[in-house]
């Protein structure tokens, strides 16, 4: 069971490890130091709900519903497209630094929606934790994919931990505005790109 937890824990650190509009939002919180906890949480949960559809078979009604994905693909890609837009009039106004920064998504609920959008309207997240994952922990059989399960949920909260709280030892290069520009430049750039990508399919 243990080979199976880590076989789980690296396909899911596998499909996070990745510069992704929530992974971004995820370092842009702990840089500022602004809400990390329930933002680490939200994206932690969330994934470990994904995980668990996903190996319990509701990938396959994912499969069998493709519309809904249409539905998802389009609202995430317009969500992205205006996250990319206020990333990049933040980097072309400049001058932000870690003490300005941190008057950005301070409140409880703004973060928590923002994070929890990030995360359910991004088609690739039923689509690589759902689909992919569930296929992959059914080939450890009935008692192995619910060990493949946890050990995928856990290398998504070591991630997310490590990301969110990690951040800080960054703090002393973002206490420069030109880092906080280049930051928010390839923030946008990856939000836009992505929205792009879900607009065409």
């Amino acid at each position: 069971m243990t080979s199976t937890a880590l076989a789980g824990l690296l396909a899911g650190l596998g499909l996070i490890v990745a510069i992704g509009s929530q992974n971004a939002f995820v370092l842009r919180q702990g840089l500022t130091r602004q809400q990390v906890g329930p933002v680490v949480a939200v994206c932690a949960l969330s994934d470990a709900v994904l995980i668990v559809a996903g190996v319990a078979g509701i990938g396959t009604l994912v499969e069998q519903a493709p519309g809904v994905l249409v539905v998802v693909r389009w609202a995430g890609a317009l969500f992205l497209a205006t996250y990319a837009a206020l990333s990049l009039r933040r980097a072309a106004r400049g001058g932000e630094t870690l003490e300005a920064a941190a008057q950005g998504v301070t409140r409880l609920v703004p973060a928590v929606l923002t994070t929890l959008a990030l995360t359910w309207l991004n088609p690739h997240v039923y689509l690589d934790t759902v689909l992919l994952l569930g296929s992959l922990a059914s080939g450890y059989g009935a008692d192995g994919r619910w060990a493949f399960a946890a050990g995928a949920a856990l290398g998504s909260v070591v991630w997310f931990v490590g990301l969110g709280y990690g951040a800080r030892l960054a703090s002393g290069l973002f206490a420069r505005p030109g880092a906080w520009r280049v930051l928010d430049l390839l923030i946008g750039i990856v939000m836009l790109a992505l929205a792009v990508s879900l607009a065409l399919g």
